[in-house]
């Protein structure tokens, strides 16, 4: 895992999790189809950081859930 400083994540489609309430609280935000990587931020504060992990250990995490 690795912030995303040095990515331009500028351009990604994000998507809020499945399991979020809908009223925007505690929301984790993922993009999706990008070669190699899985960046993920906070849905509250989508200008902020986002933490970027190797698509494969991000598959493996979920699957773990």
């Amino acid at each position: 895992m690795k912030r995303s400083k040095g990515i331009d994540l500028s351009s990604v489609a994000w998507r809020k999790s499945s399991y979020s309430n809908g009223q925007g609280a505690d929301c984790v935000e993922v993009a999706d189809n990008l070669p190699g990587i899985t960046p993920v931020r906070d849905s509250k504060n989508p200008h902020g950081p986002a933490l970027v992990f190797p698509a494969r250990a991000w598959d493996v995490f979920i699957r773990s859930l």
